[in-house]
């Protein structure tokens, strides 16, 4: 492959407070790409992970995309890009239909067949399907198939875990790509991306739950046999420990921004009066009385995860347990605090197999934009491809021809 034939691929991560954005190349001797680029500008289009003023954020997506181009020195004009809400739901759903082909040989047609009618679903006027991942197939009553192709049978079924947004909000999204003359090659939800750029196959093999802490949601996905389980978006983040801590504290917003940052802390170890300076002016706090404020908020997004889990029937029972990112994944005290509410291992996620040679991200806070770049590089841009991931990813792409968002990903082998 020669140099000007290198391949990039571009992540979009379009978040409450801010846009980030990734691009990664890909050589010939390698089967994972290398970051040469990597932006954050700020965003305030954005309420609750959904656009509330359009030219707002297709400036803070220009301005993210010009930083990267300025560092990778290379033009982007696609990139995949998130869905973030609390509008986004996921549902199962089942398909069958019947092997029509004279030798009974399932090829790829039918089972994408299947899988459509999978799609078959009563659905609000307002909602549109996104996403769909298909978990088991069935042949003639075999239960537990991962993969159908080239057996024999009559009839063939599948299991389906369905991922809807609202209509609205995708178009919004879509309004404000355009504005800043991008393309989305790919849509998925923040928490899928995060999973793919941390997850490697034996957590997802074993069952594991990725919760994406952002600014103002939760976004939460289960992975068990190599399968998406469940897909949640939980209305609270970082965004409500910030205004906890002004009305507990009773401080400013900025303060209570900085005191998140800078001097929040889980640990019930951390004790006594703390200060610091802004501006020339000097302000105390009681780490105890800043540790009860966190610590009610972060009880209470990590008791909506285990909701989620017990619908699923997983509460305390996954054995690669609770994998944390996002911009506050990094308060101190969080790992252990939520090993003792879920009763699950936990740690914090990471992407060390991805080699930077530009900038320097903080990898709970750019986790879904990796992982965007990743599922980039294996959708790809035609109508179905297929990339062998030595890491165990869970994604191909079969993208239709329909007026609506349908993203389509399916295990690969």
């Amino acid at each position: 492959m020669a140099e000007d034939k290198l391949q990039y691929y571009v992540g979009l991560d379009i978040g409450t407070t801010a846009v980030r954005c990734v691009v990664g190349e890909l050589s010939s001797d390698s089967t994972v790409p290398t970051i040469i680029g990597l932006s954050r500008a700020e965003n305030s289009g954005m309420r609750k992970g959904n656009v509330s003023h359009i030219e707002e954020v297709a400036q803070a997506v220009v301005a993210a995309v010009r930083e990267v181009e300025r560092t990778s020195g290379r033009e982007i004009k696609h990139a995949t890009v998130n869905v973030n809400g609390s509008h986004i739901e996921g549902l199962n759903s089942k398909g069958v239909v019947a092997i029509s082909s004279p030798d009974r040989i399932i090829g790829h047609e039918d089972r994408m067949r299947v899988e459509e009618a999978a799609t078959v679903v009563q659905l609000p006027p307002n909602k549109e399907i996104i996403q769909v991942f298909a978990k088991n197939y069935r042949l003639d009553g075999q239960e537990n198939i991962k993969d159908p192709v080239g057996m024999h049978g009559v009839r063939l079924e599948v299991d389906t875990h369905i991922v809807v947004a609202s209509t609205p909000a995708l178009k919004s999204l879509e309004q404000a790509l355009e504005r800043a003359e991008l393309r989305a090659s790919h849509r998925t939800v923040t928490s899928l991306a995060a999973a793919e750029a941390m997850l490697d196959r034996k957590l997802k093999e074993s069952g594991v739950a990725v919760l994406d802490i952002g600014a103002s949601t939760t976004n939460m996905v289960v992975i068990e046999d190599g399968e998406v389980e469940h897909i949640a978006v939980i209305p609270m983040g970082g965004i409500h420990i910030t205004n906890d801590l002004a009305i507990g504290l009773k401080t400013e917003l900025d303060i209570a921004e900085l005191i998140k940052l800078k001097h929040a802390n889980l640990s019930k170890s951390v004790t006594g009066e703390t200060s610091f300076v802004v501006k020339g002016e000097e302000f105390r706090f009681d780490r105890d009385m800043m540790r009860l404020i966190v610590e009610a908020r972060v009880e209470e997004i990590l008791e909506y995860a285990d909701k989620e889990l017990k619908r699923i029937h997983r509460s305390r029972k996954l054995p690669g347990g609770i994998v944390l990112t996002g911009g506050s994944a990094q308060l101190p005290g969080l790992v252990e605090f939520t090993k003792e509410v879920l009763e699950l291992p936990a740690r914090v996620g990471h992407y060390k197999h991805i080699k930077q040679v530009v900038g320097h991200a903080n990898e709970s806070e750019f986790g879904p934009a990796v992982g965007l770049m990743l599922l980039d590089m294996y959708l790809g841009p035609a109508a179905e491809i297929s990339y062998t991931d030595s890491r165990g990813g869970m994604f191909t792409s079969v993208n239709l021809s329909l007026n609506t968002l349908l993203g389509r990903f399916k295990k690969r082998s």
